[in-house]
């Protein structure tokens, strides 16, 4: 994972399957697809595509961060 974007928010190349739900987001001007959470229906972040790739940037407010265990 490189870090960070132009805007601050850690990147993502996948999301969990089936967590998510996608809507379209026009606000301030630009078109661009929301990512929210299936369960709750909090705002996560936003998902870009980047020719063959999608681009998941995730406000790191909203991330939980586990060690890894070997």
């Amino acid at each position: 994972m490189e870090c960070c974007t132009y805007d601050g928010d850690p990147p993502f190349y996948k999301a969990v399957d089936g967590a998510t739900i996608e809507k379209i987001d026009d606000s301030y001007g630009m078109k661009r697809i929301e990512v929210v959470a299936k369960i709750s229906g909090i705002h996560l972040g936003h998902v870009f595509d980047e020719g063959n790739n999608r681009r998941f940037c995730i406000n790191a407010t909203v991330l939980d961060f586990v060690p890894h265990l070997p």
